[in-house]
């Protein structure tokens, strides 16, 4: 990847991404590897090509399934309207409300790959992957540990830490994944400076994209919309 394909890609302010699909929600019993999981799926289109997950935040500072990044991030893979409609899977991590098991912080991966083995079970079909924040990291790390019996056809990363509440993220497992890659951040994430973001998209094999919404923070504060149009372009390009 060249020095120039790490610039900022513009991104055009436009109207919401899907805030007015509605499709059916329903609860979901996973069994994980430290217990049940809780979850929730929205419900997508019957001919919908693909299943999609979406992973959440850190959970000790108070992320659950229910985070406003994680659900603007399900509207767009589950909206109609922008031509997706797919079913996606959201789960609390082992710990976070009525999932079962502790707080562990790496073995969280093997909680993600159970839930992609739901939904390749249940739908029969590739899967996107996506995750925020701490849920990016794990959703990366599962990523590169797929089993044969899942298929995933691109994993999207938002706002992925490099050094968030006293912890340091290494990402050197990125070298055995070779899955398209979004690295979508705010180009003010105080917890991955542009340049540290910028080293591991360099290191990571190709494909991959990095994308940075302008002014934006770790949360997309104020830019939350700009973050959906960033992903359902995205979308649109890899599956067009």
């Amino acid at each position: 990847m060249s020095a120039e394909s790490l610039l900022p890609t513009p991104v055009v302010p436009t109207e919401t991404v899907g805030l007015h699909h509605h499709s059916s929600v329903r609860s979901v019993d996973l069994m994980g590897p430290a217990g049940r999981l809780e979850a929730l799926l929205n419900e997508g289109a019957p001919e919908a090509p693909y299943a999609a997950l979406v992973c959440h935040p850190y959970p000790p500072a108070g992320g659950s399934l229910h985070h406003k990044v994680v659900y603007r991030a399900m509207k767009v893979f589950n909206a109609a309207s922008e031509g997706f409609g797919l079913p996606v899977l959201r789960f609390n991590f082992r710990g976070t409300g009525l999932s079962q098991g502790v707080f562990d912080g790496e073995a969280e991966s093997g909680d993600v790959l159970a839930a992609l083995q739901w939904l390749a079970e249940t739908y029969h079909k590739p899967i996107l992957l996506a995750g925020f924040s701490f849920g990016a990291a794990m959703s990366l790390r599962a990523a590169s540990q797929l089993p044969a019996t899942v298929s995933v056809r691109a994993v999207a990363a938002l706002g992925l830490p490099v050094d968030a509440f006293e912890r340091h993220y290494d990402y050197s497992f990125l070298g055995d994944c070779r899955l398209p890659k979004l690295f979508l951040s705010g180009d003010r994430d105080e917890y991955a400076p542009v340049r540290s973001l910028a080293q591991i998209v360099t290191s990571a094999p190709d494909p991959k994209q990095m994308v940075l919404i302008p002014g934006a923070d770790h949360f997309f504060t104020g830019q939350i919309e700009l973050m959906q149009r960033a992903l359902g372009q995205w979308l649109k390009e890899l599956l067009a």
